[in-house]
């Protein structure tokens, strides 16, 4: 089975929804992070997520630090965006979270170089080496509906 990975900001958590999340982010105030709202339905993807992990899938977090900040503010971040995943999916427990800082190659990262990744970066979506998958053009609650229903 493969793994699936999610992207945060943009992605599964609204960070630029929050009022002002610019101007906090550079004054390197991590509290956007955790007050952001979910770009999904976490019951409706808490469900599936716990089915993909029963039937083998195993799920990953790769997620950036905010652009251009120090050592002391990526742990503060870090911090925020781990509060927010086990406030938004108390009943998940991802196999891989990785909070690495601004730019890095996920593709790098992931332990699963070929898995899928729901990411709206179209620079991390166009180096990433498994299936790629804008959650701009393509629902992720329906997407992981489908892999639920073709694993039956």
């Amino acid at each position: 089975m493969y793994t699936i990975y999610f992207d945060m900001d943009g992605t599964i958590a609204n960070l630029y929804g929050v009022e002002n999340w610019l101007p906090k982010l550079r004054a390197e105030d991590a509290s956007p992070y955790v007050e952001a709202m979910p770009l999904v339905n976490l019951e409706k993807m808490g469900e599936l997520l716990a089915e993909l992990q029963h039937i083998g899938y195993t799920l990953g977090i790769i997620s950036w630090t905010s652009k251009g900040s120090t050592n002391s503010y990526n742990k503060k971040v870090r911090k925020a965006k781990l509060e927010w995943l086990v406030g938004c999916f108390p009943e998940i427990e991802f196999d891989e979270i990785h909070i690495v800082k601004y730019g890095t190659r996920k593709d790098y990262i992931a332990k699963d170089k070929y898995g899928i990744i729901f990411d709206d970066d179209e620079r991390v979506r166009e180096k990433w080496r498994g299936e790629a998958i804008n959650p701009n053009t393509k629902d992720i609650v329906e997407t992981l509906t489908k892999l639920v229903e073709m694993s039956e």
